[in-house]
Order: C-alpha cells, then structure tokens, then sequence
C-alpha cells in the first residue's frame, strides 16, 4: 500500500497522491459502506432482512437463519447467490425484500456531493445490491444525477464482486479502459480483481468502529492490491480534485 490516508490528502502528500490519480478518467465507486456513514443505519437493515428472508423462507428461528446466512455469504460470495444454487430463490423478490429499509437517517452530503462533482470523467456506482437501491441510496444522499451509470448484480448476472466475470461485464458495458479508473470500495478482497486490471485502489473504511460489521472488515489493509485507505471518501476526493 503507498500513499495510504486516514482521511483526505493533506500537505506534500496530497500531491503525490493527486499525482497518481492524474490520469484518472473514470470513477467507479461501491455502494454501501462506500458512499455513506455507518451511523445512517443503512446496511444492517439489509441484513437483518436477508436474516428475515431466510427464516420465513426455511421457517427457522432467527440464529438458525443467521447462520445459514453467513454460510451462504462465506460459500458463495452473495446470499442471493447461494440461495439460487441451492433453493431456486427468485432474485428479483429477494432483492425487492432485502432493500424494503428506512432512508429516514441517511442525509443529503453537500460535501461529498461537490467532491464527486470535480472529478473529471465519468462516475458510476458497482454494486453486488439492486439498481433500486443504489437509486433510493444516491437520491437521499443527493449525488444520484452525478452518476453516468450504475451497475447492479443482476447487470452482472448474479455474479458477485470480487469475481472476475463482475468486472469484467461491468468494463464491457460502459466501455471502460481499467488502466484509466479508480475503485472505491469497502470490502478489500473486492479491490484485488481492479488491482491485477490496471485500476487505482482505495479501501474506504470508517471512522469509527461499526458494531454491525466484523472488526478485521475495518481496518486499514496494507496488501500490495490496495494503494490507497481513507476514512474520508469526500475529503479524500477534494484533495484529488484541488
């Protein structure tokens, strides 16, 4: 990892690290944990519905659900995915159930919002959720009109990040040149494929500790494959845009 940052860039490191974004022309950014706070409550409502789903799918109790639940995430990559290998489930009604949340705390970021703007190029968003979401997600956090594109799992045909197919479905689709983008993502495995494809990294993780998510999912990785970690997503895009 070089550069890495525990917020924005700041100082004579800001220009070194603006430096290795200078040919950056397009940027891909994933959703959840990604473009919002953890406070906003956003993604543990996700997943206490997929828990929800599954115990009225399996008629289980919650801690058999939860289970089955990591078991399908650790084996598969998704639970949609796993649930379709080993129950037929229809991804458009899990995706429609799963993303039934509240927004209620989930904000307009005028900060972010004018970060993402200054960048030059094309944006878009990389989920392994729904179009629906990643829509409902952008309105209320008032970026959604900055995107050129967003592209969901089922664009992907059920194949999750960090597969290769993923991304390389999601290039073919937009017609991007990988040696000309950036990729923002929470989840660290998923910036090994972007990496070996030419791409810039950067690990966004939070500020402070989420108590929905697994510990070592939040600390700064020092792996060759991810160039750059911050727990400022719009300070860290201000310093490339100055």
């Amino acid at each position: 990892m070089d550069g890495a940052s525990a917020g924005g860039p700041a100082g004579s490191a800001a220009g070194d690290v603006a430096a290795g974004f200078a040919h950056v022309t397009e940027w891909i950014f994933d959703l959840d944990n990604t473009l919002y706070p953890h406070e906003a409550r956003v993604w543990p409502q996700v997943d206490e519905r997929i828990t929800l789903f599954l115990s009225q799918l399996y008629g289980c109790d919650g801690l058999s659900a939860r289970a089955l639940q990591k078991y399908l995430y650790f084996r598969y990559g998704t639970t949609l995915k796993g649930l379709q290998e080993e129950a037929g489930v229809d991804p458009d009604v899990f995706l429609a159930f799963v993303h039934d949340i509240d927004l209620t705390d989930l904000d307009p970021d005028a900060p972010l919002r004018a970060a993402i703007s200054a960048l030059p190029g094309r944006k878009f968003v990389m989920t392994n959720g729904s179009v629906r979401h990643a829509a409902n997600v952008t309105g209320k956090l008032g970026i959604a009109d900055l995107f050129d594109g967003m592209f969901d799992i089922a664009a992907a045909g059920l194949v999750p990040k960090p597969e290769r197919a993923a991304y390389d479905l999601f290039l073919a689709r937009f017609g991007i040149d990988p040696s000309r983008a950036a990729m923002f993502e929470d989840i660290e495995r998923n910036l090994g494929v972007p990496h070996a494809l030419g791409m810039r990294t950067v690990l966004v993780i939070p500020r402070t500790l989420d108590p929905f998510r697994e510990p070592h999912e939040q600390v700064a990785v020092v792996e060759p494959h991810v160039h750059h970690v911050t727990n400022d997503l719009a300070g860290f895009l201000a310093g490339l845009a100055r």
